[in-house]
């Protein structure tokens, strides 16, 4: 029988307090991080995308002294992929395993999980510019009406509220001819996974989105989303996340301050629904309310 080495992978809705239980379990366990956030590979966007701060600058990504991998990893304007992610994550684990340590995947991005603990097979179609900028001009609803007609099985299954998932699961479509997520098949498991999932009341979480918000405003995010803006045009993918897309509204004039704070409240709670309805989905996920019952599924785990 095939021993495969173990991983622990912490998933979870944004603020549900991933990062912490991460460094938790990193210091007792001997191991070290690897992100799984697709906000957080980005270079620059560290406010607005609630990155731990780095206490190593232009060496090793460390915060409290546990080694992180996959962040700060392309420029807001580099194409990088769910492929491109897999492919670092595979590099980084390897390596985390190869010096006796252990693996902790921590992020909220379905997609990233999905392809590490089950070894998507994925489709390898080149981005068509010219495609991609005919669909950026269409509304959500006209995507997801053309989606519908080249990918239904797609349609059915990806986060339709993610225009730059559907727009990509219409390109991979109209490219190859076949269903983006017929194309995305499994693979043999690389590693024996315990996934833990945080999941807090959603009363507190309210509260936690809304505490950080204002938090991320107090400590520069307009100001940071302004330098951004300086650089990268406001139609890339990564000028699109949660905090970037609001301030940017309220630095073109279009809205006040007060209101994008308040957007992006909203949209973050949104986009914490729709993360545990697709984390809901995997029934091997164990879910906790507090750290220290995670820590003692983890211990159990490890040691056997």
């Amino acid at each position: 029988m095939l021993v495969l080495p173990k991983i622990i992978v912490i998933v979870g809705p944004t603020a549900s307090g991933k990062t912490a239980l991460g460094l938790e379990l990193a210091k007792k366990y001997n191991g070290e991080v690897i992100n799984a956030d697709s906000r957080q590979i980005y270079k620059g966007m560290d406010i607005g995308t609630a990155k731990a701060q780095n206490e190593e600058k232009n060496i090793d990504y460390l915060v409290q002294g546990i080694r992180h991998h996959l962040i700060d990893v392309v420029n807001p304007d580099e194409e990088f992929t769910l492929a491109h992610y897999k492919k670092l994550a595979f590099e980084a684990i390897d390596d985390v395993l190869r010096r006796n340590k252990l693996p902790i995947v921590v992020g909220g991005t379905g997609l990233y999980i999905w392809a590490i603990v089950d070894n998507l097979d994925i489709p390898i179609v080149p981005p068509n510019i010219k495609l991609r900028s005919a669909l950026e001009k269409k509304t959500l609803s006209e995507l997801m009406e053309m989606l519908k007609a080249s990918d239904p099985i797609s349609a059915k299954k990806i986060d339709l509220k993610n225009p730059r998932r559907v727009m990509r699961a219409i390109e991979v479509a109209l490219s190859s001819g076949e269903s983006f997520t017929i194309k995305q098949k499994k693979l043999p498991p690389r590693y024996e996974a315990l996934q833990i999932g945080l999941d807090i009341p959603r009363e507190e979480l309210v509260q936690r989105i809304n505490e950080r918000t204002e938090e991320q405003i107090k400590a520069g995010l307009v100001e940071e989303v302004r330098k951004l803006s300086t650089k990268y045009l406001w139609t890339l993918p990564a000028m699109s996340g949660i905090g970037y897309k609001q301030v940017g509204y309220y630095l073109r004039g279009e809205i006040s301050l007060a209101d994008a704070i308040e957007m992006i409240k909203r949209d973050t709670r949104r986009y914490a629904k729709r993360q545990m309805t697709w984390f809901r989905r995997d029934k091997r996920i164990k879910w906790f309310e507090s750290t220290s019952e995670a820590d003692g599924w983890a211990k159990e785990f490890l040691d056997n």
